[in-house]
C-alpha cells in the first residue's frame, strides 16, 4: 500500500484532518518543555481521528532537535501504523541532490510522504516519486499571502499553478503517488486546479488561522465522491489550550473540524 492508497483508506473511515506537528517552544503548554512529550500527548489524544500527521522540519532543525522529529515519527509508526506521516520539508534541488533529500525523508526519517517544491522542474520531483510506496506532495498554489506573485503568473495563457497541476498528473504520477498542496485561501484557483488534476489528492493548508473557508474549500477541492482532501490544521489544534488539558483540547478541536467536514461533504 503506497501513501495515496493509505490516505484513501483513511478517507473510507471518514478521516480527513491532517494534524500539523509544528511546536514552538514559546507556545508549549505550561509545564511542558520536551517536544516529543508534547507531540506524544497530542498524538495519543487524536490518532483515532487523524487522517495523517505533518511535522514541519524547520520547527525541529532550527532548535537542533532533529532527534525529536525522528522520535515522533518512530512513535507514530510503532503505535499507530495506519496513520501516515508527511514530512513537511518542501525540498527542491537538482536531481543528484534531490535524490539525497528523498533518502533523508524516506530512509533517515521514515516518513510516508514529503512536500516538494517543483520550481526546478521534473529533475527535482522524479527522484522522490521513484520511491513507489512513498508520497510526493507538490507545492501547486500555496496559502501564503504572496503566493500569487509567481504562482499566478500567466504562461501561454494559463497561470503557472495550472501548468504544475497538469504536469503533476500527466507526467509525474506514473507510480500513483503524487498529491498537490493547494491552499484554502485561494478557492477559485483551487477550483481550476481540481479541473486540471481531477485524480490527485490535495493537501490543504490555510483553514483557521490563515482565514480559509472550509465550505468553499470542500466544494472546490474534493473529488466527485466527496473525498480527495487532507485538511491541515496545526495551530488551531495543537495550541487549543496552554493548560494541562491541552491534549484533550486538541482532540476536541479535531473532532469539531472533522464534524464540520462531514457536514459539508
Amino acid at each position: 500500500m503506497n501513501f495515496n492508497e493509505a490516505i484513501r483508506d483513511q478517507w473510507r473511515q471518514q478521516k480527513h484532518v491532517c494534524i500539523g506537528l509544528d511546536p514552538f517552544p514559546e507556545y508549549l503548554p505550561n509545564g511542558i518543555t520536551d517536544l516529543f512529550e508534547f507531540n506524544k500527548a497530542i498524538i495519543d489524544a487524536t490518532a483515532d481521528l487523524a487522517c495523517c500527521y505533518k511535522p514541519q522540519f524547520a520547527h525541529y532543525a532550527a532548535l537542533g532537535k532533529e532527534h525529536k522529529l525522528k522520535e515522533t515519527i518512530h512513535y507514530i509508526k510503532k503505535h499507530y501504523p495506519s496513520v501516515p506521516v508527511i514530512l513537511d520539508s518542501k525540498r527542491g534541488d537538482i536531481g543528484s541532490t534531490a535524490t539525497m533529500y528523498a533518502k533523508e525523508a524516506f530512509e533517515q526519517y521514515a516518513a510516508d510522504a514529503v512536500t516538494v517544491n517543483p520550481y526546478m522542474g521534473s529533475d527535482t520531483v522524479l527522484p522522490f516519486s521513484e520511491f513507489k510506496d512513498k508520497g510526493v506532495i507538490v507545492l501547486c498554489r500555496t496559502s501564503n499571502p504572496s503566493a500569487s506573485e509567481f504562482q499566478n503568473q500567466s504562461i501561454e495563457g494559463e497561470p503557472l499553478y495550472i501548468h504544475v497541476a497538469r504536469k503533476a498528473q500527466q507526467d509525474w504520477n506514473s507510480n500513483n503517488n503524487i498529491s498537490l498542496v493547494v491552499g484554502a485561501t485561494a478557492p477559485q484557483e483551487m477550483k481550476h486546479i481540481r479541473s486540471a488534476a481531477p485524480k490527485l489528492p490535495f493537501l490543504i493548508p490555510g483553514i483557521g488561522a490563515q482565514g480559509g473557508d472550509l465550505k468553499s474549500t470542500l466544494i472546490n477541492g474534493r473529488f466527485s465522491d466527496g473525498d480527495g482532501v487532507m485538511i491541515n490544521s496545526s495551530r488551531g489544534i495543537i495550541y487549543a489550550s496552554k493548560e494541562k488539558d491541552f491534549a484533550d483540547a486538541a482532540r476536541r478541536e479535531t473532532e469539531q473540524l472533522q464534524l464540520a467536514i462531514n457536514q459539508n461533504i
